[in-house]
């Protein structure tokens, strides 16, 4: 914590900034740090980083010889490390001063990559559960060198002086906070051992807990990480990884799959989630750095396509921010993410060559999250595109299956135009696939790359009514008065009216109208209403003849060969606009108020009608 400098106070000297302590840590604690909690982890960060630099300065310790102890009642929370110490110099230096790190301290400047802290802040994050940090160290760089205390305080004052042997014999520091009265939430002793095995279950340094009752002294990492133990033979690694899956996610993995990156030295697994993720919602990994946990819900690890699985990592060359509440964007995270993602399309790729059961079961969930894959991944469009689902009109079934039945493919570019022509398509013996959710129409158009065999074209209007029977010549005479009439009642709606014959004899209508046909009418119409001035004249270039919707009426459909038979000309308008209407909800496209209008009208005169006959 710097000072304010006021030894110059001539005109035109240099000042050195002035530091609100309080108000810095308000700043920490609303828009740097997530919680109050994170003062335990960057205490024990802390910690680490000393026991690092404590195993440089004397590598030939063995392993396990230097370690951390953690202790807590209802009036102190104590941590205890074995590492590097400090001198009285150090204290000056790296305590007192915001923003100074030791990890840029002078002989270990070029091992900052083997600390997990190095922005020389993560003390402040005390003072968001206590007034004062006491702090006690002895150096280990220094030998015979005094143990030295400083005490920090809110205020931003500190004292600095150096003590007997006594009270540190051994080199390591001892930090020690009194908990304000309102912070016991996050410093009463159970709390405390929950969180030092939230944050450090995976450290690589031995970590004990004690909570001051006389008990047993309890270790918080007790194992190593299951991807760094032993097994006896492969099936019971798979085992224990997917049952370490379930403990930290609460759900039974559909797979488990581990992640190796040696060249930064990442390790850990993904759990293949058993359901489907719903739209536009993607799940956080639980990302550890150097074994202590940076992050809950970190989503830059892996690639938007990926959010089928949930990981766990631990990472030696991954970057934290200053909060250490998420990885730093950089070259390296883009090449692990890209690393990642490699091995997860690899599972998929053994998983469709030798295993079709958990591939079908994989498919079933998260075959959007594979569409989305498949898209920009040839190796995966080639591989899983035949198993893929899709909606078509032999029901929901594979390209595979459905390439069988039809060498001819139409995909429709909209989910409402698939669903006015699906049934009559069926009838027709037309394969037409739903080409209207993500990634499924250029997905299906890439077909023939896999199956040579099969064409793919879009649905076109005019390939549909080409497979509507035409009617005799009588009948079409016969029904002409009443198709003149219908026009006439729908030209408000720019809908052609035909009668043709058609399965199944249920449907009495088609209205074969796409989105596009309707966009280029409404710019039409715009056009003719702008005519002149500058709008109308760029209108009136891009006008082009707009085409028609067209109501198709069924001749094998017993109400329409009554209504065409129909011989008061109000009624017949009535009744072509009922089955306008009725045509238009079956399409399940979104209505125009015109047309709702329309459908409430051509309702109420029919049920007129008939009450009118009825008495």
């Amino acid at each position: 914590m710097t000072l304010p400098d006021t030894a110059s106070q001539q005109p035109g000297a240099d000042r050195t900034f002035q530091v609100d302590l309080r108000g810095l840590v308000d700043l920490l604690s609303h828009h740097l740090y997530s919680s109050p909690r994170v003062y335990l982890r960057e205490l024990m960060q802390n910690a680490v980083d000393a026991l690092t630099a404590r195993h440089a300065l004397e590598p030939a310790a063995p392993a396990g010889s230097f370690g951390i102890r953690l202790y807590a009642d209802r009036s102190m929370v104590r941590v205890e490390d074995d590492g590097v110490g400090l001198t009285e110099a150090d204290v000056h230096t790296f305590l007192a001063t915001i923003g100074r790190s030791s990890k840029r301290a002078d002989g270990i400047a070029e091992q900052r990559a083997d600390f997990i802290g190095q922005f020389g802040i993560g003390l402040l994050s005390c003072f968001l559960v206590a007034d004062e940090i006491h702090v006690v160290s002895r150096s280990a760089r220094t030998p015979g060198a005094p143990a030295v205390e400083w005490r920090g305080r809110g205020d931003g004052s500190y004292t600095v002086r150096t003590l007997p042997a006594s009270p540190r014999p051994a080199p390591g520091t001892t930090v020690t906070l009194t908990p304000r009265a309102d912070a016991g939430e996050w410093t009463e002793p159970a709390r405390v051992q929950a969180l030092a095995r939230h944050f450090g279950s995976l450290l690589r340094h031995p970590v004990t807990f004690d909570d001051g009752s006389g008990g047993p002294v309890v270790p918080v990492n007790p194992e190593e990480a299951p991807w760094a133990r032993t097994y006896p033979t492969p099936g019971a690694r798979s085992r224990a990884l997917a049952t370490y899956g379930e403990e930290v996610f609460g759900f039974t993995p559909l797979d488990t799959l581990e992640l190796d990156l040696p060249a930064v030295g990442l390790k850990g697994i993904a759990c293949v989630l058993p359901e489907a993720v719903p739209a536009g919602r993607r799940h956080g990994h639980r990302v550890h750095v150097k074994g202590m946990l940076l992050s809950e819900q970190a989503e830059e690890i892996l690639p938007d396509w990926a959010f089928f699985v949930r990981c766990v990592i631990d990472a030696e060359s991954l970057r934290p921010t200053a909060s250490r509440e998420s990885l730093y964007e950089d070259d390296t995270l883009a090449a692990v993410r890209d690393a990642l993602a490699g091995q997860l399309r690899a599972w998929i790729a053994r998983v469709a060559a030798s295993d079709p059961e958990l591939l079908h079961r994989f498919l079933q969930a998260h075959h959007l999250s594979v569409k989305s894959l498949a898209v920009h991944d040839d190796e995966i469009l080639r591989m899983l595109l035949p198993w893929l689902p899709f909606e078509t009109t032999d029901g929901h079934c594979t390209l595979d299956e459905f390439s069988r039945t039809h060498r001819t493919v139409l995909v429709t570019s909209s989910v409402e135009e698939f669903r006015q022509v699906a049934a009559i398509a069926s009838a027709a013996g037309l394969g037409v696939v739903n080409g209207g959710y993500t990634y499924d129409r250029e997905l299906v158009h890439r077909l023939p790359e896999i199956r040579p065999e099969v064409s793919v074209a879009d649905l076109d209007p005019a390939t549909l009514t080409a497979h509507l029977d035409p009617v005799d010549r009588e009948t079409e005479l016969a029904a002409a008065a009443y198709l003149a009439l219908a026009r006439d009642a729908l030209a408000v709606f720019d809908c052609d009216v035909a009668l043709r014959a058609f399965q199944p004899a249920s449907a009495p209508a088609l209205l074969v109208d796409s989105r596009e046909a309707r966009h280029e009418r409404t710019r039409s119409r715009l056009a003719r209403e702008q005519e002149g001035g500058l709008w109308g004249d760029i209108l009136g270039a891009l006008r082009q003849e707009a085409p028609r919707a067209q109501l198709i009426l069924n001749q094998l459909n017993p109400l329409v060969r009554t209504a065409v038979a129909i011989d008061e000309p109000e009624l017949a308008r009535t009744s072509a606009e009922a089955l306008y209407g009725q045509a238009a909800l079956l399409s399940r496209r979104p209505l125009r108020p015109a047309e709702s209008s329309l459908i409430n009208r051509s309702f109420l005169d029919l049920l007129a009608h008939a009450l009118r006959k009825d008495r």
